[in-house]
């Protein structure tokens, strides 16, 4: 075999693993994942000689509301699922009607993506907190969330305690809003959008009035759809190394294929 040729199959046999980390490495700078929210701490450790720094993000606490089916929820629960949530109030004048068709377009666009399985959906989840509990109840809910077409499974609308929702929009997801008491017209809400990753760390805030910043959130969730856990390994490397097997068998195939060819022949003459 000529030493072409064995550079060549050597190519061959290393060019999958060595295809996996250059992409690996590339994409890790290329994509640009949305950023994380409230740093609250950072912790130093030492990997092979180096200091490294990881930042510890806020994370929303736990919290117990009622939704558009009278069943009590809590956010704990989805854990390992991304949250997009927004405030309303179902006897809102003005901008909530708008987020509710902008919330069920979202809705509908996952829904399509499921169909053609391009990606996995099954973990977003939509909360719409309102911030008229005492007026909306769960029968109130569950009609507003008819009349809209909500898939009750994927999207809830919350209610409970009026200090507790007002707590978790201004302490939690850090944004404005005023009890207008019995005056519809009084209630002051924020028009966000807010995307929540899978551990709980708020990851954008998104004019859900605004088509461009819709745009922004869908491509900003598909990319938190594909983010690994850093502290996992990767499924592909583990897939690789678990044919290490095969790997050492080709390998030693090789070289004894090339062995026996290279090996000199011995004169019959």
């Amino acid at each position: 075999m000529s030493q072409k040729a064995l550079l060549a199959l050597c190519i061959a046999i290393l060019l999958p693993v060595a295809s996996y980390f250059i992409v690996k490495s590339v994409s890790r700078d290329a994509v640009n994942m949305p950023r994380k929210f409230y740093p609250e701490d950072t912790i130093d450790t030492v990997i092979n000689g180096k200091k490294v720094t990881d930042t510890v993000w806020y994370q929303l606490p736990n919290a117990t509301f009622t939704n558009q089916l009278g069943n009590q929820v809590s956010l704990d629960e989805l854990r390992g699922r991304i949250i997009i949530a927004d405030f309303f109030f179902t006897r809102c004048p003005s901008i909530c009607p708008s987020l509710t068709r902008n919330m069920k377009g979202l809705q509908e666009s996952l829904k399509m993506k499921d169909i053609t399985k391009r990606i996995d959906t099954t973990f977003v989840q939509f909360l719409s907190f309102s911030v008229d509990p005492e007026r909306d109840s769960v029968p109130v809910l569950k009609k507003y969330a008819d009349k809209f077409g909500v898939n009750h499974d994927v999207w809830w609308m919350l209610t409970g305690p009026k200090k507790q929702i007002y707590d978790f929009i201004l302490h939690d997801i850090r944004l404005p809003a005023q009890d207008g008491g019995t005056v519809d017209s009084l209630f002051i809400h924020t028009e966000k959008f807010v995307l929540i990753d899978k551990q709980g760390i708020i990851r954008g805030y998104y004019n859900g009035l605004d088509s461009a910043a819709l745009s922004k959130l869908a491509e900003d969730l598909t990319l938190l759809m594909l983010e690994k856990d850093k502290r996992k390994p990767s499924p592909v490397l583990a897939e690789l190394l678990s044919l290490w097997p095969i790997f050492l068998m080709v390998i030693a195939g090789v070289a004894l294929f090339v062995w026996v060819v290279r090996r000199p022949r011995l004169n019959t003459k």
